[in-house]
């Protein structure tokens, strides 16, 4: 892959005199831009999403912790950005990169520019690249170690840049889940998903208890629990199955989250397989869902360049249908791992790789894309009725 100022395409007014940024990735390749967002250096993985809405829910989800989100829709801040839409109250993105310059927002909900609210939450970004030619690096060599650096005064030390990079440890045995996790177990407010011309309604009917236990999670998700009228304890991370079960949840739930699973199933495992003894209704997310299957006794691996994007076609074994997702992770199920009390549900359609799968003999299931779409389809939210499904018969059989 040829640096940006070697590439033939129409940002022929991209010169070197007015670069305010760089993107510099670990083989060394240097790519010359616009800088946005936070003035600063950025390191981190550097990830490709094909979403062509909803950036601002994209870089809000903590699961982009340590990385670099390279968007391959040219068109990113086009409707501004607002105080509702974010998945997390904390943004762990590390920064950003855009094919063209950000235009003023057109949008009746739209309360603030975002480049403004790039600053605000200290991103780094980086516009005027050829977002797709390095998406098609990433496709062929994996997704890189790279570092953007936005500096007016142009001053970049690009030997240290590289240095940096190369020194970055990356994704692979890190946990990051703790990092993100909430400090202090907290009840979900109930607001319940968007509507037009209503917003975010509150949730009033309780009638099923859920322990969301956070590795990073997203607030779509427990908007969708009280769609479905669940009250939710937020619990971090490394709360035992004791306190977990001291809350009196009808299930538990396995949220998503950044970073590699096999690091923090070192202590998310024991938890999981006490609370799975105890017979609750467990349903899993993402990282959720390979933390999962880790307790379960399988494998899971680093993907070469991993599913990040709304367009993602996932095939239902049970029902035969193909549901298109929102998906966002970089590690996986290692296939030939899998014991054989557990079923494979759902595989993708592009690569085949285990996208879904279920406890034969107790109700515990788990996907690897989002239900709750945010942004993206809604084809999958059934999870969560089924999800509700099992709490309610896991409740009438403790009842008789």
């Amino acid at each position: 892959m040829k640096p940006i100022q070697q590439i033939k395409n129409s940002k022929k007014n991209l010169k070197e005199i007015n670069s305010t940024a760089i993107l510099v990735l670990e083989n060394g390749n240097i790519f010359k831009g616009f800088g946005l967002g936070f003035q600063g250096t950025a390191t981190g993985e550097v990830c490709f999403n094909t979403a062509i809405t909803g950036y601002q829910e994209i870089i809000s989800d903590p699961s982009y912790a340590e990385q670099i989100i390279n968007f391959t829709f040219p068109h990113i801040g086009n409707v501004g950005t607002n105080k509702e839409d974010h998945e997390s109250e904390k943004i762990w993105t590390k920064g950003v990169i855009f094919n063209s310059e950000i235009t003023d927002p057109s949008n009746y909900r739209s309360l603030n520019h975002l480049d403004a609210w790039l600053k605000k939450n200290k991103i780094v970004g980086i516009t005027g690249l050829d977002t797709r030619n390095l998406t098609n690096f990433i496709r062929d060599k994996g997704a890189p170690k790279g570092t953007i650096a936005h500096l007016k005064n142009k001053n970049f030390n690009i030997s240290k840049l590289i240095n940096e990079t190369k020194k970055w440890s990356g994704l692979k045995n890190l946990d990051l889940a703790q990092k993100v996790s909430t400090k202090k177990n907290y009840t979900w407010s109930g607001l319940k998903t968007w509507k037009k011309e209503i917003g975010y309604e509150k949730n009033k009917k309780n009638k099923l208890n859920v322990v969301a236990i956070d590795y990073g999670i997203k607030k779509n998700i427990l908007r969708y629990f009280s769609d479905f009228n669940c009250h939710v304890t937020v619990v971090s991370c490394k709360t035992s199955a004791t306190d977990i079960l001291k809350l009196k949840p009808h299930g538990v739930f396995l949220s998503n989250g950044p970073g590699d699973p096999a690091a923090t199933g070192k202590y998310a495992i024991n938890i999981i397989k006490d609370l799975i003894k105890n017979n609750l209704p467990i349903f899993g997310i993402c990282l959720g869902h390979q933390i999962l299957a880790l307790t379960l006794g399988a494998k899971t691996k680093k993907m070469k360049l991993g599913h990040r994007g709304a367009n993602h076609p996932v095939k239902n074994l049970l029902k035969g249908n193909v549901e298109i997702t929102s998906q966002n992770h970089g590690f996986e199920i290692v296939r030939e791992s899998l014991p054989k009390n557990i079923e494979i549900t759902h595989t993708s359609l592009f690569d085949n790789c285990i996208e879904g799968i279920r406890l034969k003999n107790k109700p515990v299931f788990s996907v690897q894309y989002h239900p709750e779409s945010n942004p993206g389809p809604q084809d999958s939210v059934y999870l969560f009725q089924e999800f509700v499904n099992e709490m309610k018969k896991n409740a009438k059989k403790k009842r008789s």
